[in-house]
């Protein structure tokens, strides 16, 4: 019982001393992964589409462009939905501790809304169609302006964590490249637009960035 209750209280306390926004936008993935359980089967393809998963043709034919955000809060299976919330819990704190809530929900929102759109203008180009969904893309993003905001401000950030930030962005980008069945695209273009956002952002005159340790 003793066990029970100290396990219980760490987690209270680790959750407590995440940042609000970052926990919010886990817990809306997590809430809309069990709701769809509930409905239905995420591993279903179909049933993903039909629930605002990204499928190009109903988004440049049909107009539902909706799918470009909505595609961002659905994952296919636990797995994916784990691995995912896994490293925006990490990486997401990180962004915001430094860059505030505003500026992290613009990155996040507005960076996986790039990487989606650069997903569907690649796919009609080559016509490669194919349904996915994600919060990889809004992920990137995240990473891409963390790894932006510690090179800025390298003389205040520690070397170890300079040195982990872009093995951990070139490590999730080379495995993205090397598995099947991985929106590459959107991986890219959140990275790369989580850059930018953070470029307009956060990159003001006499704008600095505080690093809390």
């Amino acid at each position: 019982m003793e066990n029970n209750k100290g396990t219980l209280q760490e987690i209270q306390d680790f959750l407590r001393s995440r940042e609000k926004c970052n926990l919010l936008m886990v817990v809306i993935n997590i809430v809309v992964f069990i709701v769809l359980e509930i409905m239905g089967s995420t591993t279903d393809t179909l049933f993903m589409v039909r629930h605002g998963a990204m499928y190009e043709p109903l988004v440049t034919q049909q107009g539902e462009y909706y799918r470009l955000f909505t595609c961002m809060f659905l994952h296919f299976g636990v797995q994916h939905l784990f691995y995912n919330m896994l490293l925006l819990i990490f990486v997401g704190d990180m962004l915001e501790k430094v860059a505030g809530k505003i500026r992290y929900l613009l990155i996040y929102l507005g960076g996986g809304l790039l990487g989606n759109f650069l997903s569907m203008m690649v796919a009609e180009k080559t016509g490669n169609f194919a349904v996915s969904a994600g919060a990889s893309g809004a992920i990137f993003a995240v990473v891409g302006a963390l790894l932006y905001l510690i090179v800025r401000n390298s003389d205040r950030v520690p070397e170890e964590l300079r040195r982990r930030m872009v093995v951990m962005a070139l490590l999730s980008l080379i495995q993205g490249f090397t598995q099947t069945g991985t929106d590459n695209m959107a991986h890219l273009g959140g990275f790369l637009g989580g850059i930018l956002i953070c470029i307009v952002v956060c990159h003001r005159k006499n704008k600095k960035i505080t690093y809390k340790r």
